[in-house]
């Protein structure tokens, strides 16, 4: 296994899990330039802003996806086969429908239709007519387990902590 923290991937072989493309496709948006409404009182925008945070800090990212590593089962030969979604568009879709405690079939329709989401998976202006079907989200987001997101959620506190200081993320948490 390689990690190339620069191209946002893992290779296992010569297969991989990409991050998100590092070539921008015409109409795409670059992480670190989406536009995230924080007026909204909605959870969507505030978790989209702290997976913006994750993604736009090397450390951190790096750190994140060798925990998402541990998604791959076992059984899975990781050389052979296709490559499955993204480790990037899992953890969004993952983090999207535990904090909103949504079902598969809401996380559907919003993946399908919510712009700003569909930005912060890599698509661009002319990918409104992809949609992903309702199996694949099953399939690949069920790996995203809440035992997963606490050892990203563990991550990124320890990340706070060591950006804010205690002192300052006690008086945040007030």
């Amino acid at each position: 296994m390689i990690k190339d923290k620069e191209k946002g991937s893992v290779t296992h072989g010569e297969k991989m899990r990409e991050v998100i493309s590092e070539q921008l496709k015409i109409g795409q948006v670059a992480i670190e330039d989406i536009k995230i409404n924080m007026r909204s009182r909605d959870e969507i925008p505030k978790t989209l802003a702290g997976l913006k945070e994750i993604y736009c800090n090397d450390d951190l990212r790096t750190k994140v996806f060798s925990l998402l590593e541990e998604m791959i089962p076992s059984t899975t030969n990781k050389t052979t086969g296709r490559p499955g979604m993204g480790f990037w568009k899992i953890m969004v879709l993952g983090c999207i429908r535990l904090n909103c405690n949504w079902d598969y079939d809401k996380l559907q329709e919003i993946v399908n239709h919510h712009n700003v989401l569909r930005q912060m998976l890599g698509h661009s202006l002319y990918d409104d007519d992809y949609e992903y079907p309702l199996q694949t989200l099953k399939d690949n987001i069920s790996l995203f387990t809440p035992e997963i997101l606490k050892k990203i959620n563990k991550v990124v506190v320890e990340y706070g902590i060591d950006v804010y200081g205690k002192k300052k993320l006690k008086n945040y948490q007030k």
